[in-house]
């Protein structure tokens, strides 16, 4: 069974929002698009509490962005962004909930992030996606979102490493790009680890076929 994975399509992460990704509120219609094709659709969701470890703002002497240790693991520091109970945290207007059949919130413990949608960054605690899609015998993912150079890369390769069969939807997704290249970057990482790039043209034509 092949599953959809949304990757964190909140209002902070869109133009405008406390952590914009460029051109981040691009990924909806992709996502809306592809959404009634799938037979089961998945969102995950930062779900932060206000004094998360990786705000810049919780650590006075450091500057955004800075790379830091945070209990033992790098840590970016990043703007407050997609705090619990605010309208940054929420899903995007435009996007087509109704769709979605599960809600997955990850980065809930304040003293480690989670970028990848199963697991939280040093891979302790898992968010209960894997048992989730297995338990609807899933074995192939399509994912896109926010941010390819991060939450959507992590969460591809850990479902890779999972055993999924796993495809990032290219135009499906915006990197932050803290460097002019790491949205390349983390297309060729995750190639390099067996995931398929695709694009939804490509999906959709094959669904008009079928």
């Amino acid at each position: 069974m092949k599953a959809l994975i949304l990757v964190d399509i909140q209002n902070d992460f869109l133009p405008g929002g406390a952590l914009a990704v460029p051109e981040g509120d691009q990924v909806i219609p992709v996502a809306n698009a592809l959404s009634a094709h799938f037979d089961l659709v998945v969102a995950t969701q930062d779900h932060h509490p206000a004094h998360h470890g990786s705000f810049a703002a919780n650590h006075p002497d450091r500057e955004l962005y800075e790379v830091v240790d945070l209990n033992g693991l790098e840590q970016v520091l990043w703007p407050v962004h997609c705090v619990q109970g605010t309208p940054g945290g929420d899903f995007a207007a435009d996007l087509n909930l109704e769709s979605v059949h599960q809600f997955v919130p990850k980065g809930t413990d304040s003293g480690i992030d989670s970028y990848s949608g199963f697991f939280d960054n040093g891979q302790k605690k898992s968010t209960g996606l894997d048992d989730y899609l297995r338990s609807k015998d899933v074995d192939e993912l399509y994912i896109m979102g926010l941010a390819a150079d991060f939450c959507v890369k992590f969460t591809a390769l850990d479902a890779a490493a999972l055993g999924y069969r796993t495809h990032v939807i290219v135009d499906g997704t915006r990197g932050v790009n803290l460097t002019p290249d790491a949205t390349e970057k983390a297309f060729e990482e995750m190639e390099g680890a067996g995931i398929k790039l695709v694009r939804s043209e490509a999906l959709l034509a094959r669904v008009g076929q079928a």
